[in-house]
């Protein structure tokens, strides 16, 4: 686990997730449906690289930037119906999660959902793994108007959770995550099984204030 210089330990009673890459492997997923997007519109996929530095953006803003050509809503549609058809085949939790989630339970701390994801398939992927027990408050793209890294989703599940943010830690796999809890006065920790950030960014201007490894990390920092 690494931590950011002169970082002052606090007490942590709160812990916001991310759902998307970071509790959740929905890495192949999203990867598929926007390969499938790219074909149907523009009769090619795309690098790799290229759709995973769009990670943790809204869907609307990411297909706005990179198919100008067609309407967001036409992008949308087919972007979303390759992914419900495929998603509760194609995603999985990563390792330790829930292991996790049952000691921040026993803990008392109390536990939040942080997501650009639709409340949909967010409660699908939840439900598969009988994760919504873990839960004490879930903020999805449908719940604010502005979204990560605008610090709106981290300060809804703040107040759904009547939380401080000064003891409070947010944890995710992209620099959305960072900048949405940086702006809402709370901690960061990034999860070492990101793949849309980059060395550089690990320890640039915008590191967060964690990265841990595995999921069992986490306890350390509280």
């Amino acid at each position: 686990m690494q931590i950011k210089e002169n970082n002052i330990m606090a007490k942590i009673n709160t812990v916001l997730f991310d759902f998307d890459g970071t509790i959740m492997d929905t890495n192949n997923v999203i990867l598929q449906s926007w390969q499938h997007t790219f074909r149907t519109v523009e009769g090619k996929e795309r690098p790799r690289e290229e759709i995973l530095s769009t990670f943790g953006e809204p869907l609307y803003v990411t297909m706005e930037k990179k198919l100008p050509q067609i309407s967001v809503e036409e992008g949308a549609a087919i972007y979303r119906g390759f992914h419900y058809d495929h998603f509760t085949d194609l995603i999985s939790l990563f390792p330790g999660i829930i292991e996790l989630l049952e000691e921040l339970k026993k803990r008392g701390i109390k536990i939040g959902l942080v997501t650009s994801r639709l409340r949909h398939t967010t409660e699908i992927g939840l439900n598969k793994f009988d994760m919504m027990k873990y839960f004490d408050s879930i903020v999805t793209c449908d719940d604010t108007e502005k979204f990560k890294p605008d610090p709106e989703p981290a300060l809804v599940a703040l107040q759904q959770l009547d939380a401080k943010p000064e003891e409070t830690l947010m944890v995710g796999d992209s620099l959305y995550d960072i900048l949405c809890a940086r702006g809402a006065g709370i901690r960061s920790a990034l999860v070492g099984w990101a793949l849309a950030v980059s060395e550089e960014e690990k320890t640039g201007k915008d590191a967060p204030d964690y990265i841990i490894e595995k999921a069992e990390d986490l306890l350390e920092i509280l």
